[in-house]
């Protein structure tokens, strides 16, 4: 059941034919299992869809020297298609793809259905358990003050109401020394009430500036 269909170095065109349609059929789980609760572009998932019959093709045209086709497929599956860095996630998605392509290329089409099918179950279970999303709550706080105001302890009370947790982990002077910028990263007791955290900062910095995000998670391929 999980032997090859393709038998030495020639391809019939009835393999040919179900290679690509398994690749093509997996490829287009994998952009759906990519659009699951997660931010994505058209171009990215229609690209996921394509990318397992692409490599499947690279496999098969150099079936006689198998390292070399992996090499291949492997420096193509990394390629990024646009010019911005791709998350983790969308890496994890190239690979499970290029992992197809390899599989159904050397004819294991029952192998990679089995694979894709184990790892879409894990990577679905992981998602909706929240595996890993214990910092939903972090936040980036920075908030400008005036020089004239000492900042050791100034927000103390404020952050331990708010916050399950509070660092100061940078001080800068802005506006040619008038001014001190304080950055936080701190981990809020409850997002939907940060309206009213933010308020009762800016009526004890002087009502200046307040941003409050998500921390940047820099990705790239």
């Amino acid at each position: 059941m999980l032997n090859s269909i393709i038998t030495g170095t020639e391809i019939t065109t009835s393999a040919f034919f179900i290679c690509t349609a398994v690749s093509l059929l997996l490829g287009l789980g994998a952009a759906a299992l990519s659009m699951f609760r997660a931010k994505y572009s058209q171009s990215f998932v229609v690209t996921l869809a394509m990318l397992p019959a692409m490599v499947q093709i690279i496999i098969m045209m150099v079936n006689g020297n198998i390292g070399a086709g992996v090499a291949v497929a492997g420096a193509f599956g990394l390629i990024r298609f646009r010019s911005a860095p791709g998350s983790a996630r969308e890496i994890g998605m190239v690979f499970l793809t290029t992992a197809i392509g390899l599989a159904t290329g050397m004819g294991y089409v029952a192998i990679a259905a089995v694979f894709f099918t184990v790892m879409a179950v894990f990577s679905l279970l992981l998602t909706l358990v929240g595996f890993g999303a214990g910092g939903a709550n972090e936040r980036v706080l920075k908030i400008t003050i005036p020089e004239n105001l000492d900042y050791d302890g100034l927000f103390d009370d404020l952050l331990k109401k708010h916050t399950l947790s509070a660092e100061l982990e940078r001080v800068k002077t802005t506006s040619m020394g008038t001014l001190y910028e304080l950055s936080y990263k701190v981990v809020l007791r409850d997002p939907q009430n940060s309206k009213e955290f933010l308020d009762q900062l800016r009526t004890r910095n002087g009502n200046l500036s307040i941003v409050c995000g998500k921390p940047v998670t820099k990705e790239a391929l």
